[in-house]
């Protein structure tokens, strides 16, 4: 294998393989899990392997599930449960290899060196992992394990042979193991991607492996084409992790919560959870970002900056700017989210001359917010929370599990 040699663990239909685990009767079964419960208005989030049987996937419709499986059994989404097991997986896997990389609630990446990334040492250690798993989390928690030289490259191979499977991608496989593979079978290259690769003239990962490098740089319009380029030939360039960019939340609504009046609450409750992160990492942020989508429509979005701040006050006077700039209707929302970016470390901040603040450089409502956050930190996140959000149901302050991003156990009490 190549100098550097990565393991990629990708666990199976995650969400519902934990529901499996933690239910015996859904064992064997077909189910759905779904951010909403009791109605068919949603859609699955995830989908067992019994239910993909039928066709149900990620973004299947419950109405349409039901009728390609009458059987299915759809489970309300528990992600402080996943993140938990989250981290019990990530237990046994560091117990058998040092995690290199998180990509999302359901993967790992490792790094292997020396004579790990020997093949039969590396498939050792992929066994192994598979083995405490099972022995120590639950049988129902498989895994696919890509091995290779490059992390691109392991990612593939993870995605190669599912479930529970085991794939190892050496340099001498390359580039044949990836021809029979579509554009969009690669990681990043969604319906978007695949149609500037056409405009380019790659029709086939053939084609892309034929580019020039300098060729998938003006693809991509970054430097990002030509590491991606490389990567898919067994190179691998080290990267520099940068910062935390922006600071989100987003949800789907129920059908009781999507006129404008009570999507407007829900965002107002999910900008107080971004404050409260906000300043737990010790930052301030100088932009907020709204965007709300309707039915059949594409959504409204808003962005606006303003002077650095931790003041969850000032974030909520200017999210209701925000919503004043949004045509009024009375048709009802579906989704809603938010985002504060610009972010900076709290002390590096340039002091606003015309703004009172104490010697330790926070506002005297910044330092009211702290203690709040204090407050629900101990005792939990109803112990003091603005009149207008104290009737907000649960599932619209809890936690919910990005794509790419775990949150940690804290955040499911803020």
């Amino acid at each position: 294998m190549g100098r550097f040699s990565y393991l990629t663990i990708d666990f199976n239909s995650y969400f519902a393989s934990v529901e499996q685990q933690m239910e015996r009767r859904l064992r064997g079964r077909p189910v759905a899990v779904v951010p909403i419960a009791n109605t068919d208005k949603t859609c699955a989030i995830a989908a067992s392997y019994e239910a993909k049987a039928f066709g149900v996937k990620t973004g299947t419709r419950i109405w349409e599930a039901k009728e390609l499986c009458p059987d299915l059994i759809c489970v309300p989404a528990r992600h402080d449960l996943y993140v938990d097991v989250h981290e019990k997986l990530k237990e046994q896997v560091e117990n058998n290899a040092p995690i290199l990389f998180t990509g999302s609630i359901d993967e790992f990446t490792c790094k292997l060196i020396g004579d790990e990334c020997e093949p039969d040492h590396a498939r050792r250690i992929a066994r192994s992992i598979k083995t405490s798993i099972r022995d120590n989390v639950g049988i129902c928690l498989t895994s696919s394990i890509g091995i290779a030289p490059t992390k691109l490259l392991s990612k593939i191979a993870s995605d190669m042979q599912k479930p529970d499977g085991l794939v190892l991608i050496e340099q001498k496989d390359l580039p044949h193991i990836l021809h029979p593979l579509q554009l969009t079978d690669l990681p990043g290259i969604a319906r978007g991607m695949e149609a500037r690769l056409h405009r380019g003239g790659v029709r086939d990962i053939a084609s892309l492996l034929s580019l020039e490098p300098k060729e998938a740089r003006h693809i991509w319009g970054s430097v990002g084409g030509e590491r991606y380029w490389y990567e898919l030939q067994g190179v691998d360039i080290p990267r520099l992790e940068g910062g935390r960019r922006t600071i989100g939340h987003s949800r789907v609504l129920s059908p009781d919560m999507r006129t404008p009046g009570r999507t407007r609450i829900v965002s107002r409750a999910l900008l107080m959870k971004a404050g409260t992160r906000l300043r737990r990492y010790g930052l301030a942020a100088s932009a907020l970002g709204l965007s709300a989508r309707r039915a059949h429509q594409p959504s409204l979005v808003a962005e606006t900056t303003f002077s650095p701040t931790q003041d969850s006050f000032t974030l909520l006077e200017t999210l209701d700017d925000l919503w004043r700039k949004f045509p009024r209707s009375r048709e009802p929302f579906k989704k809603v989210s938010i985002w504060i970016s610009r972010l900076t470390p709290v002390d590096t901040r340039p002091r606003d001359l015309f703004i009172e603040t104490r010697p330790d450089g926070f506002t005297k409502k910044e330092v009211l917010w702290r203690s709040v956050d204090k407050l629900v930190a101990r005792y939990g996140r109803e112990t003091v929370t603005l009149a207008s959000q104290k009737d907000l149901g649960l599932q619209y302050l809890g936690a919910k599990i990005a794509f790419t991003r775990v949150p940690d156990a804290q955040e499911f009490r803020e």
